[in-house]
């Protein structure tokens, strides 16, 4: 369990962006300060740096290329420099999973042979891609199958960013030379909602997001991105002046006594706490509304008086609350609320002002809903260790 006196930086070990031993520097999720600081340290003459940076950004962010030698609008000997000293790297999809709702898990490899997953969630009028920010996770929330698994490291800024990367390879999203102009996009948004707690990675979040916002590259807007935070309350302010994004909540309870059993960092932060840091939260307006997640538990968190109790908690905070029903995975201690109940939570709340979406649960019959996602190697290493103890070895 999370320790209430935990310090906020986690002790974790992030891989640098330089390799060892004289290795390439990975370009993927460098910021263009960054890169313009790498590319003068590898000889580009820092009158020539902004330029430099523009023209590999689009390439990189914008035509998807991976090859040095096809930035055709670079002199060849700059090419051969880019191509001795940098590298342009993705995580290695390992395995995709494809729902019969057509919810795509991506479980990606990345660097010490770490895996993550990230869901692409397809919809009429969107495609949201859910992406990880750590391997594994610290906070032990009960509900949730990432939290049965231990953190392991942050992930790096190109981490992070190479996950839409991937996606977009996969959905053949990048454009083509001398074709019209599509303004559709298949990952139109972003969600950071996947494996681990953002606000304990808040650098590499930060960073990355700033690569995916930029206007010449990936190009999705700041309002097409949500941050879910369990509530890591020094950071959240932070989130709207340095990131700027959407903000979501992961509440799921109304009394302390039940928070801290589902989401224990809330013995550190409790509800009060948390809850005044949002109504100072620097973007919060009635266009920019705070989103709660409220995960939906059969007779723990699912009354008529939790909804009553949530209503009056959340007055004055221009928000809208996420009704999500529990997700189960193998093992899991809770269930899920019945139907009926779930839509009886959502009238008293929207009969109070609120939107109250129940959300509909995607990508079920492969393990890749809200709450559901776990490396394949941590769930292998879970189940030998399940075997050895029922053996009595």
């Amino acid at each position: 369990m999370t320790q209430p006196n935990a310090p906020i930086t986690q002790d974790v070990h992030t891989i640098p962006r330089k390799l060892p031993e004289g290795g390439k520097i990975n370009l993927v999720g460098l910021t263009r300060a960054q890169m313009s600081e790498a590319l003068i340290a590898a000889g580009t003459p820092e009158k020539q740096a902004k330029m430099r940076v523009g023209q590999v950004w689009q390439w990189i962010y914008h035509w998807g290329v991976r090859d040095f030698a096809a930035m055709t609008n670079l002199a060849k000997d700059y090419r051969a420099m880019l191509a001795e000293q940098f590298e342009i790297t993705l995580p290695e999809i390992v395995t995709k999973q494809v729902s019969e709702d057509g919810t795509r898990k991506y479980l990606l490899r990345i660097a010490g042979g770490h895996e993550v997953e990230a869901v692409y969630i397809p919809e009429e009028t969107r495609g949201t891609l859910c992406i990880s920010s750590q391997v594994g996770c610290t906070l032990t929330c009960s509900f949730c199958h990432t939290g049965t698994q231990k953190l392991v490291r942050n992930l790096t800024a190109g981490e992070i960013v190479g996950q839409v990367m991937v996606a977009r390879d996969d959905l053949g999203e990048w454009p083509e030379k001398n074709s019209p102009k599509n303004e559709t996009r298949l990952v139109s948004n972003v969600v950071l909602m996947g494996m681990g707690e953002p606000l304990y990675n808040f650098d590499n979040v930060r960073d990355a997001m700033q690569v995916v916002m930029d206007n010449e590259g990936l190009t999705l807007s700041r309002r097409r991105i949500t941050l879910s935070t369990s509530g890591v309350v020094p950071e959240i302010a932070k989130t709207a002046e340095e990131i700027g994004c959407l903000l979501a909540v992961s509440f799921h309870a109304t009394t302390d006594e039940v928070r801290d059993r589902l989401v224990p960092i809330n013995k550190r932060w409790n509800i009060e706490t948390l809850l005044n840091t949002l109504r100072e939260y620097p973007r919060l307006s009635n266009s920019e509304r705070i989103t709660f997640e409220y995960v939906m538990l059969k007779g723990v968190n699912d009354s008529d008086e939790d909804a009553r109790r949530l209503v009056k908690l959340i007055k004055g905070i221009p928000a809208k609350i996420n009704l999500i029903p529990f997700n189960e995975w193998p093992g899991a201690p809770y269930e899920r609320s019945d139907w009926q109940r779930i839509e009886s939570f959502a009238d008293i709340i929207y009969k109070a002002g609120y939107a109250s979406p129940i959300r509909t649960p995607r990508g079920e019959d492969i393990m890749a809903a809200c709450g559901q996602l776990k490396s394949a190697t941590e769930r292998s290493r879970k189940s030998r260790a399940e075997i050895a103890a029922e053996a009595g070895l």
